[in-house]
């Protein structure tokens, strides 16, 4: 329920706040709509420099404390790996490094409300968007009672040039301008753009957005080869030295942007209903997912990958449409690790311009026998077997069609 239209006293609110043109003017409208207490939180998941200058500028517009949380460990190995492990990608494209930075985000902000005793939370999403519903489903999930405000859904304002204007009027200091012609959303994953230039389907994105690849065309001529080691499904090493997750993220970030690999075009379908045309730089994770699938291919029962790959589809789905914290996501994320406790190995891929490629796999507990597969004489499997289990299976197939 929006602060507004309940019609009630709101005391204090924890911002979601980013410092930039949205969540400034949110800062001063809500402190004036409210009458309250504001308190600025934000979660540092990984995009850099754009933390710089956030307490200062919080302050001066009203802001009466800040948090800065470095929730970096938390996102990769929490919410990162566990979509790495269930091969997660919404409509055969997305890798979804939005969808997985919300709920950690306001899983963070309904703790920092409970300690700052804050009746309420805000967010900076549009009323257009998922965002409201990633991160209003987890507030609620963590906390029923919370009051929620979401000023795009509230205020008087229709677009940047409203805001921009109002920002000059109470004198908040903000860096935009009109001339801007997409939004971006940043973290350890990826980077998104959205709308201005690339509303239109048919219009090829401008090289110059991209922030984490090399355009592929200009990228080395030479391949690069890597060895990624797994452990239960989690990345855990690469070319053979361990790293933490955060450290082992951001390297493969690195090479796979290096390479230009990771860019995504797509129209998508968002969870309110309309359509939405994205574009997206997922370098490291992109890596990650083929050579997952290739540590998976050794040492993964067919049964169980069929059944983990039909409900990838669910967990996906889960994850775009905000229900982290729900009895099915909790549910999902179980029967996901279950299907990973053999998943160990390392996987050697190849990158080069833009593509990932598997060259090779090995494990400790591979379920490939080469005496069983090959094709040269063995003594393990009788090929004359293969008559039988033939026939029962065509069974059906031949009654179908008897005379």
């Amino acid at each position: 329920m929006s602060g507004k239209q309940a019609g009630k006293k709101i005391k204090k609110v924890v911002l979601a706040y980013s410092g930039g043109l949205d969540t400034s003017a949110m800062l001063r409208w809500v402190k004036d709509t409210y009458d309250c207490e504001v308190v600025c939180f934000c979660a540092d998941i990984g995009q850099g420099e754009e933390l710089d200058g956030l307490e200062a500028k919080a302050k001066a517009t009203g802001g009466s404390k800040i948090y800065i949380e470095d929730l970096r460990e938390e996102f990769v190995r929490e919410y990162v790996w566990p979509a790495v492990k269930a091969n997660a990608i919404y409509e055969g494209v997305y890798l979804m490094g939005t969808s997985l930075a919300r709920p950690v985000i306001a899983k963070k902000q309904i703790e920092i409300a409970l300690k700052e005793g804050a009746d309420a939370v805000a967010h900076g999403a549009t009323g257009k968007g998922n965002d409201q519903v990633r991160f209003e489903l987890t507030y609620y999930a963590l906390n029923p009672k919370i009051n929620v405000i979401a000023p795009w859904r509230d205020w008087e304002f229709k677009g940047r040039s409203d805001l921009i204007n109002y920002c000059e009027q109470h004198k908040i200091p903000v860096t935009a301008t009109l001339k801007k012609p997409y939004s971006t959303d940043r973290n350890l994953m990826h980077v998104s753009y959205e709308g201005g230039i690339l509303e239109d389907p048919w219009a090829e994105a401008p090289e110059d957005i991209f922030q984490m690849t090399k355009d592929p065309t200009k990228a080395p001529n030479e391949a690069e080869y890597i060895e990624i080691e797994f452990n239960k499904g989690e990345p855990v090493a690469i070319n053979g030295k361990k790293l933490g997750a955060v450290e082992l993220l951001t390297q493969l970030n690195k090479i796979g942007g290096t390479h230009g690999v990771g860019r995504i075009d797509l129209v998508e379908n968002r969870y309110v209903g309309m359509k939405s045309r994205g574009v997206y730089e997922t370098p490291g994770v992109t890596i990650l997912q083929a050579a997952h699938r290739g540590v998976e291919s050794l040492t993964m029962d067919r049964e169980v990958m069929r059944l983990r790959d039909s409900l990838a589809v669910k967990f996906s789905e889960m994850v775009y449409y905000g229900y982290w914290f729900s009895p099915e996501g909790e549910i999902l994320r179980s029967m996901i690790d279950q299907t990973q406790k053999n998943v160990t190995g390392t996987a050697r891929v190849k990158v080069l311009k833009g593509t990932v490629t598997l060259v090779g796999r090995k494990s400790p507990v591979s379920l490939y026998n080469t005496a069983i597969s090959t094709f040269e004489a063995d003594t393990v499997y009788n090929q004359k077997d293969a008559e039988g289990f033939i026939k029962l299976n065509a069974l059906r197939l031949r009654l179908q069609h008897r005379e």
